[in-house]
């Protein structure tokens, strides 16, 4: 799922000050034992997530003797209250974690290792899609966690307004995105070739990290030294920026557009013909488009691959469940992980959310054998990459994602962003990673 990335140094001054009232589950030999479970928001409420989560828990207390305490925590505050848990000791026994704080969570020795033989208890690491389990620490170490929600990112794009173009199929290459985004856009009548989240943070990180991979971008060295304003790192975010500068597809309003509910509805009502994102497809049916009209296919490559350039549409997007290594019941926890993770849990919660599930035993379900789940699930597994697994990830996001945002609110002001004002701002991005390193 989207998540929301708060500045580093305020992110480190809030976990040091910061208490929680929630401890590890009791395990006094009187009592039966009982875990804490912080849940992220998955579905359209926490109550909702209260009232798709709770009956699976009970379900698992009825067959291992188990108690699980619930507790759903906004994304708004779940890096706040991990990192809180970090420092004070005082968090639940298992969580959820967004997939892209994984290196940087692991380098707080906080949580349990995930090592082969802890894979073996929650059912084997041969069950997992390949990515997904990528996307759980940093190479070469035990994850941190193991994979829960699966998603990846797609275009989506208004069948409708396509075929009202003359336009028969999706664009295969970034060059066709360019010139059907032309074709469908008509200002004066309020429709936009594509929509973007433009005033959001993670979701220009996202795109940078996708368009930089197809650009041949590393944005970190093999010792973790950042080298964000690399010329293809550069070039992956002018194309991005000129979506709007220099193609003129996307409306300068976009520039504000900082949740993902207004792009959907564009899609919905015909004002955009294509939004980029990891929403499922009942993201839209939820407000009421008609399914007919929507369409998904992989986001395009270049016609002519760079030189290094990767064959890369999606990062590996989705959450990872993990355990603190001061839990007093890691017998239970590793239970209630490999209940989670079984597959009929996989494909009813998955099913629920509208994600994907990350192990391959459970994509027997009808659920996932529909047009759009298909194309997710071919992109997750041949041509999705893990953001930087690097301890520093956080500050990646926040930054290259923060910096983005600044410049299509200069392009909607009508301030040119060319490539050295693009060099500059990564490079001063790249100084502020080394010094908090």
């Amino acid at each position: 799922m989207r998540i929301g990335k708060i500045a580093p140094a305020l992110v480190l001054a809030l976990a040091a000050a910061a208490t929680t009232a929630c401890g590890g589950g009791d395990t006094s030999s009187s009592a039966p034992k009982e875990l804490v479970y912080w849940a992220s928001n998955q579905g359209t409420s926490l109550d909702n997530d209260k009232a798709v989560l709770q009956p699976e828990l009970d379900k698992f207390e009825k067959a291992s003797g188990i108690k699980v305490k619930l507790e759903v925590v906004p994304w708004t505050d779940l890096l706040n209250r991990i990192l809180a848990a970090t420092t004070s000791g005082k968090g639940p026994d298992v969580l959820n974690i967004g997939n892209t704080w994984s290196a940087s969570l692991q380098a707080t020795g906080a949580f349990l290792p995930f090592d082969d033989a802890a894979l073996e208890k929650v059912g084997g690491k041969s069950r997992f899609l390949g990515p997904s389990l990528a996307a759980t620490g940093a190479s070469g170490q035990p994850p941190v966690g193991v994979p829960l929600y699966g998603q990846a990112y797609g275009l989506y794009y208004n069948k409708k307004l396509f075929a009202e173009a003359g336009i028969t199929k999706p664009p295969a290459t970034w060059e066709e995105l360019v010139e059907d985004g032309k074709k469908l856009t008509k200002p004066d009548k309020g429709q936009w070739g594509l929509s973007l989240q433009a005033g959001q943070v993670t979701e220009n990180s996202h795109h940078a990290a996708i368009l930089g991979a197809q650009q041949g971008a590393q944005f970190f060295t093999a010792e973790g030294k950042p080298q964000l304003a690399s010329d293809p790192s550069v070039a992956a975010v002018q194309q991005f920026v000129d979506l709007m500068q220099k193609d003129k597809i996307v409306n300068p309003a976009n520039a504000e557009y900082a949740d993902t509910a207004k792009s959907l509805k564009d899609l919905s009502d015909g004002k955009a013909a294509m939004f980029m994102n990891q929403a499922s497809a009942g993201s839209f049916k939820n407000i009421g488009m008609d399914m007919a009209n929507l369409g998904v296919a992989p986001i395009p490559l270049p016609a002519t691959a760079p030189p290094n350039g990767r064959k890369v549409t999606s990062f590996v997007a989705g959450i990872n469940m993990s355990v603190f290594k001061n839990t007093k019941n890691p017998d239970a926890a590793l239970d209630f992980v490999k209940f989670m993770v079984s597959a009929p849990e996989q494909a009813l919660l998955n099913k629920t959310y509208g994600s994907l599930p990350t192990v391959q035993d459970a994509y027997s379900d009808a659920a996932f054998q529909t047009e759009d789940v298909k194309v997710f699930q071919n992109v997750l597994a041949n041509s999705a990459e893990p953001m930087p697994q690097v301890p520093q990830e956080s500050q990646f996001e926040t930054l290259i994602g923060t910096a983005m945002k600044g410049m299509f609110a200069d392009v909607a002001a009508g301030k040119p962003v060319d490539g050295a004002k693009i060099r500059d701002q990564l490079n001063q991005a790249d100084q502020q990673i080394s010094a908090g390193s």
